[in-house]
């Protein structure tokens, strides 16, 4: 049974810097692609980030482009969010997930991709 637990949420001021941690239970998370996903109250899932089994390709949603920093450390069966200049509208509750990847990477932002799930991280950003 995979499991995946995030940390790392909190409040914090617009403008500040945050770091999530995904940490994935067993000995196959470099045969997995994962992937940062939000959810805001009302809203639907939405991707954030998505990084490669090797951690060499990554992916963006266009809103956090530039901002957010998505990584791996095998070794450490972690994935991270680095998140900078935090805005009101990224207050939401951050889910990391994982699929089995395939022989070549290729990024997808459906949640349905996905084949596991943490239970999620709040964050939110004041003014």
């Amino acid at each position: 049974q995979v499991q995946l637990v995030e940390s790392g949420g909190g409040l914090v001021q617009a403008g500040d810097s945050l770091r999530l941690s995904c940490v994935v239970s067993g000995r196959t998370f470099r045969t997995y692609n994962m992937a940062w996903f939000r959810q805001a109250p009302g809203a639907e899932r939405e991707f954030v980030a998505d990084i490669s089994d090797n951690g060499h390709s990554t992916n963006y949603a266009d809103s956090v482009q530039g901002r957010f920093s998505i990584s791996r450390d095998n070794a450490k069966n972690t994935m991270y969010l680095q998140m900078n200049s935090l805005r009101l509208e990224d207050t939401a509750v951050y889910y990391c997930a994982a699929r089995h990847a395939g022989y070549y990477y290729s990024p997808t932002e459906r949640p349905s991709d996905y084949d596991y799930w943490g239970q999620g991280t709040q964050v939110t950003v004041s003014s």
